[in-house]
């Protein structure tokens, strides 16, 4: 009777194994499946009346990080934002700066409470974003590759 109460108790934890090797295969599987989604392709817009033609990453997140305030050539470059939190805004640091969201807020806090310079203007989405820039030829900003039409112009795609 002692052998048989061992066998059913073994059973049972080699199920209940299963079970989590299962739900941690299925857990992979949902994060691989929604990855896509989350990190699209994102482009660099400028106004169609801008003269740039194209910008290098180190370019872009120079003027991002407040670094630089003009582009090649000299026209003035203001930089735009997606909103605060928005995965095409962490997904656009992540790519050109190397920095994470919160890298990003310490970085602009340092900065601001040294009196050195103050982050872009934010902006709510793709829309917000490629209208400013259309408007205003010394804006610079980013949205996803699907958003991109004839009113703004890619300087940069990664």
């Amino acid at each position: 009777m002692c052998s048989v109460w061992l066998s059913i108790s073994c059973f049972k934890g080699q199920i209940m194994s299963l079970s989590i090797k299962l739900k941690a295969i299925l857990i992979a599987a949902a994060l691989t499946a929604t990855s896509g989604l989350v990190f699209a392709e994102v482009v660099v817009v400028v106004s169609t009346k801008n003269a740039v033609g194209s910008l290098t990453a180190d370019q872009v997140g120079d003027v991002f990080l407040g670094k630089i305030t003009s582009l090649p050539g000299g026209a003035s470059a203001t930089p735009v934002d997606q909103a605060e939190g928005s995965a095409l805004r962490d997904d656009f640091y992540n790519k050109v700066t190397g920095k994470s969201a919160a890298q990003m807020k310490a970085y602009w806090s340092k900065i601001i409470f040294t009196g050195k310079g103050q982050p872009p203007k934010e902006v709510a989405d793709n829309a917000a974003v490629k209208k400013l820039v259309a408007d205003s030829p010394s804006a610079i900003g980013y949205i996803d590759k699907s958003a991109l039409d004839s009113s703004v112009k890619a300087v940069f795609s990664r």
